[in-house]
C-alpha cells in the first residue's frame, strides 16, 4: 500500500560522534509489515559505544539505526496483517527508527494509550523483573537508577518488595538476598556483587559491551551465589513483556526528561552520555 508522503527524512551514522540527516524513499510495508509514523524514539545507553566508537564497529550505519525504542501511528500494512490498522498508535521492536517512517513486522507492534512510551526498554525491565524472581516481601537492592533501573524499581515496589535504591556515591553497608545491577560497568558490576549475601541472587541487568569483565569468583563461590544474566533476545519474549508493562499502566512519561528534534541527535546521545542534572532519558521527535 503506498502513501502520499513518498520522502522521509532519516538519520545516519557516518562515523563516531557524527550523525547526519538525510532524506530516503518512504519504505512500504511488505507481506506482514507494517508502516508507523514515527512520534518518537529514545536514546538507549547500550547504543552509546557504538555512537562514541570502539575499533569493532564499522560505519556508516543503515539509515535509522541505532533507533530501536520507538512509538507512533501505523500509516499503512501489508498483505495478512489483522493484528493492527492504519490510525492504531503502537509502540515497536525493532529498529531503523531514527526517522519519520519505519517498517516493522506487525507481531512487533502493541497498541499504547496516549503520551510518549519507549517500548523496547520498558519491555527490558519487565523481561528483567521476570528473570530476577522477585516476590512480595522479598528485600531487594537495585544498582543504578536510570530508565531500566527506575522501571524495576516500579515493578518490584508493586509486588510488594522493599527496594532500596544504590546510586554511585551511596554508602550501603549491608547485603540483600537479591541485588539487580542495571548499569552495565565494571565499577557497577563490583558494587552489585558485594552487596550480595549468602545464598543470595545476583542478577545483571546492565548490558556489558565495552570489553570482558572480571569477577570476584571466591567471594560468589564462598557465598554460593545464584548469578542471573537477565537479557533476552527472543523478540517475542520483548512483545510478551510489552503487553504486560502496558497492562500494568507503568508511569513511564516522567522518566522521558531530555527530548531533541531529530537533527540534535548527537546531542541527544551527548546528554546520555554526561547525564546532565535531572537526566534520565534522551528521545527525539523527527
Amino acid at each position: 500500500m503506498t502513501i502520499a508522503i513518498d520522502v522521509m527524512a532519516a538519520a545516519v551514522l557516518e562515523g563516531p560522534r557524527r550523525f547526519r540527516a538525510v532524506h530516503r524513499p518512504v519504505p512500504e510495508p511488505s507481506q506482514g509489515e507494517a508502516l508507523v509514523r514515527v512520534e518518537g524514539c529514545g536514546v538507549c545507553a547500550s547504543s552509546l559505544p557504538l555512537w562514541q566508537g570502539r575499533p569493532w564497529f564499522g560505519y556508516p550505519l543503515d539509515a535509522g539505526e541505532p533507533g530501536h525504542e520507538a512509538w507512533g501511528v501505523i500509516e499503512a500494512v501489508g498483505d495478512d496483517v489483522e493484528t493492527v490498522a492504519p490510525g492504531d498508535r503502537v509502540a515497536t521492536i525493532g529498529g531503523r527508527a531514527f526517522a519519520q517512517y519505519v517498517t516493522v513486522p506487525a507481531a512487533h507492534c502493541v497498541a499504547i494509550g496516549e503520551g510518549p512510551y519507549p517500548g523496547e526498554p520498558v519491555a527490558c525491565a519487565v523481561n528483567v523483573f521476570r528473570r530476577a524472581g522477585v516476590r512480595a516481601g522479598d528485600r531487594v537492592a537495585i544498582v543504578g537508577l536510570g530508565f531500566l533501573g527506575s522501571v524495576v524499581q516500579q515493578l518490584c515496589r508493586r509486588t510488594g518488595a522493599e527496594v532500596v535504591a544504590v546510586r554511585r556515591n551511596d554508602d550501603v553497608d549491608e547485603s540483600f538476598p537479591c541485588v539487580i545491577e542495571c548499569v552495565g560497568t565494571q565499577a557497577a558490576l563490583d558494587r552489585a556483587s558485594a552487596l550480595v549475601g549468602e545464598r543470595g541472587r545476583l542478577v545483571i541487568a546492565g548490558y556489558h559491551q565495552d570489553g570482558p569483565r572480571q569477577v570476584d569468583l571466591q567471594g560468589w563461590n564462598w557465598r554460593g551465589l545464584d548469578v542471573v544474566n537477565a537479557h533476552e533476545r527472543d523478540p517475542a519474549a520483548y512483545v510478551d513483556a510489552l503487553r504486560e508493562a502496558i497492562a500494568l499502566e507503568l508511569d513511564v512519561e516522567p522518566l522521558l526528561t531530555h527530548r531533541f528534534p531529530l537533527d540534535r541527535l548527537d546531542d541527544a546521545f551527548e546528554a546520555a552520555r554526561t547525564r546532565p542534572l535531572g537526566f534520565m532519558k534522551a528521545w527525539v521527535a523527527p
